[in-house]
């Protein structure tokens, strides 16, 4: 009479271990290194629209902890000089790793003090090539970097990401802001071509309040950066998205 094997022969027993036999414990040559293969506290949009005079760009306090909503007072837009704003989404570890030695930068060329400030161009310029070196040594920063500025007076807006690509537009936007914001973006654009920053400013916190009901990663808190011409930088800490939940009701089938 056939009888069948147990359902696991050979293997561990409830609540034990098993040995394999002839298993060598691994060890790292001494030179070894972990890199980061994936982010681990990610922050997620940025919207970004330059208007006749400046760009005004936004993101929100939000820093995750995978799906957890870890950190809530997480500012990731901040003034480089008096011509230049950068932002970033992604992993924020790395975010502040570029941010410390972008301010360092920055101390080095006062130290100079030949009369000479770092242009958005240059920072941009920079960027790209620091982010390409280290996605070139499979170590990238995991991040999607936003510069917007002021180059002899017209609007400059940019970004690069963690391999490298970069490109320059009048509308930018990151994450799930790629996909959601920047058709809001540019329909408003084609619509008016020219807007100011009264008009800017009113579809970039339109964008803001879509995204916080449409993207699971977001935060009702953002940061709202404007650089003008006239008025130069400035950095408003938290803005609050106006809720309005009254037609969830509405969505089914989830």
């Amino acid at each position: 009479m056939f009888i069948t094997p147990p359902f696991w022969q050979n293997g561990p027993g409830p609540a034990s271990f098993y040995n394999f036999p002839n298993l060598q414990p691994q060890t790292l040559p001494s030179d070894a290194r972990q890199l980061s293969q994936s982010p681990v506290t990610t922050s997620t949009s940025l919207v970004a629209v330059a208007y006749d005079k400046g760009i005004v760009i936004a993101g929100d306090l939000l820093a995750s902890y995978g799906s957890l909503a870890r950190y809530r007072n997480c500012p990731r837009i901040f003034k480089v000089n008096d011509s230049i704003l950068l932002g970033a989404s992604g992993d924020y570890a790395d975010f502040q790793y570029v941010k410390s030695f972008v301010e360092q930068k920055i101390i080095s060329e006062e130290c100079m003090d030949d009369g000479l400030t770092l242009k958005p161009k240059s920072l941009y310029c920079w960027l790209t090539r620091i982010l390409y070196n280290r996605r070139s040594k499979m170590d990238p920063l995991w991040n999607n970097f936003v510069v917007a500025g002021l180059q002899d007076g017209v609007p400059f807006l940019a970004t690069v990401d963690k391999q490298g690509t970069a490109y320059s537009d009048r509308v930018i936007c990151t994450g799930y802001g790629a996909h959601i914001a920047t058709p809001l973006l540019r329909d408003a654009l084609d619509k008016k071509p020219t807007l100011t920053q009264a008009e800017a400013r009113e579809i970039v916190e339109k964008c803001m309040e879509v995204l916080f009901y449409r993207d699971a990663r977001s935060y009702p808190k953002y940061q709202l950066g404007i650089i003008d011409a006239d008025t130069g930088v400035n950095i408003e800490a938290s803005v609050s998205v106006p809720q309005n939940w009254n037609v969830a009701h509405f969505i089914k089938g989830y």
